[in-house]
Parts: structure tokens; sequence; C-alpha cells
């Protein structure tokens, strides 16, 4: 009998086990990411260029994005702080430049392969790259209501010198530096970049370099800079090309020759 019972009981404690495991609730499936936190977490992933420019080729950690006003706001931003060269060294810019990551990567392919060579022929080694300007939003050479520079897109840098490794600084557009080294690094960096403008280009760029990587209908491309001679004529070497002033209009001088003769009347 009291073998039965406990069967019994056994039996009933079985079954009620298994109801209460039956309510319980299964945690519910994650749910999907909303568009906008999809992106979000897209976001976060490193860029094609972030990921090819590693510290063997750069000191350039990320920036957040510059959330500049209209079309100044640029993403996949890094502070390009000094060029790694293949022997480990490093190539300062000073100050560390803000760029865009695509346009790091051309400066620092364009250090490497074009201006580390230029000073090397000159039996020096480089140190550093001076950061003339950046990233800066403004119109193009400053003014107001021009349409946009490429330094507002952080896809520009003006460089006005570079300093070897004994201190010594050249300037890109200095008379006194050797013209075989300020030639030939025209010649590399108006291949490599989009734009170059220099002595004698706009009257903006008679002391400094400008380069960047604005893309054109048909590849067109500018390169205008003038390499020039500390012996050349003194008049040639300060002459600027600046725009035409406005000519006067044809009807206004017919008035005031008009006027001017009856006043001689």
């Amino acid at each position: 009998m009291r073998l039965k019972t406990l069967a019994t009981l056994t039996s009933v404690l079985a079954t009620c086990e298994f109801a209460f495991a039956a309510t319980v609730p299964l945690p519910q499936p994650r749910p999907k990411l909303a568009p906008a936190a999809a992106a979000n977490s897209e976001s976060t992933e490193p860029s094609l260029c972030r990921q090819r420019l590693t510290a063997d080729l750069a000191i350039a950690p990320s920036l957040p994005a510059v959330g500049g006003a209209g079309e100044c706001a640029v993403e996949d931003v890094v502070r390009l702080e000094a060029v790694v060269l293949a022997d480990k060294s490093r190539v300062a810019l000073t100050p560390p430049a803000t760029m865009r990551c695509s346009f790091a990567e051309a400066i620092v392919y364009w250090v490497r392969e074009d201006v580390v060579p230029a000073v090397r022929s000159l039996d020096a080694v480089l140190g550093s790259i001076e950061n003339y300007v950046s990233y800066e939003c403004r119109g193009r050479n400053g003014v107001a209501g021009a349409k946009l520079s490429e330094h507002g897109k952080a896809n520009a840098l003006d460089v006005a010198s570079v300093k070897l490794g004994n201190g010594t600084v050249l300037g890109l557009t200095d008379l006194h530096v050797a013209r075989n080294f300020r030639e030939g690094l025209r010649q590399a960096t108006c291949a490599r970049f989009t734009t170059v403008l220099g002595p004698g280009s706009d009257g903006q760029h008679e002391n400094h370099i400008h380069v960047d990587m604005i893309e054109r209908r048909n590849g067109y491309r500018i390169c205008q800079w003038d390499v020039r001679d500390a012996s050349a004529d003194a008049a040639e070497v300060v002459r600027v090309p600046f725009p035409r002033p406005r000519p006067a209009d044809i009807r206004d001088a017919s008035r005031r020759k008009s006027s001017s003769r009856q006043e001689q009347k």
C-alpha cells in the first residue's frame, strides 16, 4: 500500500514539474536594429582608408566627424601628426594637420615618395614639414561668399617650408634654395595632386604652396607654381598676375565725353 502511494505521489510531482516548466516564458528574440541605429552601428566600422593608414605609415589618430556649417561638415577625419618612413623614422607635421583620411593618405605618400627623395638629393635628411594651413571652413582665398575652399572640406594643405634634420629650414618659394630641388619637387607634386598653387598663380600663394585633391570633370588638373631664380630681373620676380581691372562701360565713357564738350562750349 505504501509503495503504491509513493508511486502515485512521484507521478503527481513529475506532472507538476513538467507543467511548471512549460509555463516559464522563454527569452524573446533580440529585436532588429532600427534604420538609424543600424546606420550608427555601421559607422563605427573603420573606413577602408582608415584600415590602410596604419601605424607603419603614419601617426594619424582618428577624430570625430567635423560638424562645420554646410559643406564644411566632414567625416572620416584624422589628425596627421607624423609620417613614418621605411626606416621607421618620423617626419613631423608642425603643427599636426586636420584632414580627411583620403587626403592624409595622399600626403603620406607625397612625403615618403617625393619630398624625402628631393631632400636626399641635397645630401640631407628630412626632419619636419610646416603645416601652414590645413582644415579651415572658409571661401577660396579667404574671400567671404566665394566658392568653398578645399580647406573647408579638409581636402587641402598649404606648406611653406620643410626643416632638415640639422635644423636648416628650406622655404619652398625661397629664391635662395637650390633651384633643382624646387623644380624637381614641383614636378613630382604636380603629378600627384590635382591642384598645385604657388608663386605666379593668383597673388595669394607667393610665400607657400597649396595642394589639394579636388575632383574635376575629365580629370582636369591645375599646376601653377613658378620656380624662379634669385638672379632673375627684380621686376620679373615680384610680378604677380592680378586680375585685370574691370573695363569701363562704353556708354558711360561716351556720356562723359559728350558732357565735357558741352561744358567747353
